[in-house]
């Protein structure tokens, strides 16, 4: 049985971190939906669109990544679409307790098991609004950028 992990809603185009979370969950499922939330409460610096472009051209020469968008609740989706894993990348210790709580609830709401994965050390520190202040001031952001996006892309 095919093991598909879904990364939703909090995946930052912006962060080598995510990426590197999404590269890493590979180790252990067949395929990682990266989903992205439609709720029009949680603005975005990117449009869905723009957004799903930033990514896919990430993760273009991977096949065991897809990018999908959704407007319904997490559990739903991730059962929609046969996913038996809710991936959740953290950064520190005050992130991880929050997720652990979350992750908590939804194995008790629908039984769909949450793996938390820690940035790796090197890129804990880079968020999207420390690369968009960057931005915004014009320093050079390509160093925090995934494979195969450039400044350019934002």
């Amino acid at each position: 049985m095919k093991k598909i992990a879904i990364f939703p809603g909090s995946f930052d185009p912006f962060t080598v971190g995510h990426y590197s979370i999404v590269q890493r969950a590979l180790n252990f499922v067949d395929e990682v939906v990266i989903a992205i939330g439609v709720n029009d409460a949680k603005k975005s610096l990117f449009s869905i669109e723009k957004r799903k472009m930033i990514i896919q051209k990430s993760f273009i020469n991977n096949p065991n990544i897809k990018v999908e968008s959704y407007d319904s609740l997490t559990v739903d989706f991730a059962k929609e679409i046969g996913a038996t894993i809710i991936l959740r990348g953290i950064r520190s210790i005050a992130d991880f307790e929050y997720e652990k709580t979350i992750a908590d609830a939804n194995r008790r709401i629908s039984g769909i098991d949450t793996i938390l994965l820690f940035t790796e050390p090197q890129h804990s520190f880079i968020s999207s609004t420390v690369v968009r202040d960057l931005l915004r001031y014009g320093k050079d952001i390509n160093c925090f950028l995934p494979p195969n996006v450039t400044a350019e892309d934002l």
